[in-house]
């Protein structure tokens, strides 16, 4: 009875062990994946809220409603969008507003091909998908740790964007003159400042910095001499530039390196040569003492 027993004893105290352990790994995931969702939405809030700013910037610069509303709905890319109507209010050519505006939406490429492996979406699904590759969806996405939380913040962030940005420029458009100017409410100011939100917890080390310090520099000496949107492209420089000096620096450092590795190597032979030669003195030595008693 006792042997029988033991097994019946403990099965209850392994079964209670087991839930102890497996449900905060179950839980875990959960957790996680409502972070995630909350961040996303967090930004996909705060900066669709902007879109207002560029409903009433849009229909201040003369577009009208359907033209405001097809910018947000097919460019969806509110820098672009900021610059191509800010050129068109102030009296540019259109080619040239709309030629600034691609130049400067062609960041969202790089970003499409750093998500593009991150991500790696089904090839029917990657169409759809491109059209939401903008700063704040790229910066959730890789601000996550695994595949599926990348995805979850990326879909989350995209469609919660996508809608508010378009809701708020319809109503933007449509009370831009009782809203006036889009300044006086601080909307102009949400997108940059929810974006530098992101990016603050990654500047960590010295050459995250380094190219922060670059980039800040680059963007206010150009920003009087150069027109909106292009001091932007410039600041954007500073990467590689902090890449190449870096880089240069670690080139000096391993040159140096291997011209002190063979000024050890000579060193270390002659103290080794001696300490074998009486070895094989010593060995031969009684071999030639027998022979000459063997005789």
């Amino acid at each position: 009875m006792r042997v029988t027993g033991h097994p019946i004893a403990t099965e209850p105290a392994e079964s209670a062990d087991r839930r102890e352990s497996t449900g905060p790994a179950d839980r875990q995931p959960r957790s996680a994946r409502a972070q995630v969702v909350r961040d996303a939405l967090g930004v996909g809030v705060a900066v669709g809220l902007s879109g207002f700013a560029f409903g009433v910037t849009s229909a201040g610069a003369g577009l009208a409603l359907a033209q405001t509303c097809a910018l947000s709905l097919l460019v969806f890319t509110g820098a672009s969008q900021f610059a191509l109507v800010s050129a068109l209010g102030a009296g540019g050519n259109p080619f040239a507003a709309a030629a600034g505006a691609f130049f400067l939406g062609t960041r969202n490429a790089f970003y499409g091909l750093r998500l593009s492996q991150l991500l790696r979406l089904p090839a029917a699904i990657r169409p759809l998908a491109a059209q939401w590759v903008i700063d704040e969806t790229s910066a959730v996405a890789l601000a996550q740790t695994d595949r599926a939380s990348a995805r979850l913040g990326f879909t989350v962030t995209g469609g919660s964007l996508y809608a508010l940005w378009n809701l708020t420029t319809l109503i933007g458009a449509l009370g831009a003159s009782a809203l006036g100017d889009p300044a006086s409410w601080g909307l102009d100011a949400a997108g940059p400042a929810v974006f530098l939100a992101l990016l603050a917890p990654m500047v960590k080390g010295r050459a995250e910095r380094a190219v922060a310090a670059v980039a800040v520099l680059l963007g206010l000496v150009c920003l009087p001499l150069l027109p909106a949107g292009v001091p932007v492209l410039v600041a954007a420089l500073a990467a590689p530039l902090v890449l190449a000096v870096t880089r240069a620096k670690r080139t000096g450092e391993d040159a140096s390196g291997t011209v002190r590795k063979p000024e050890r190597a000579p060193a270390q032979a002659p103290a080794q040569a001696p300490a074998k030669a009486p070895a094989r003195a010593s060995a031969s030595a009684p071999a030639r003492e027998e022979g000459e008693t063997a005789e």
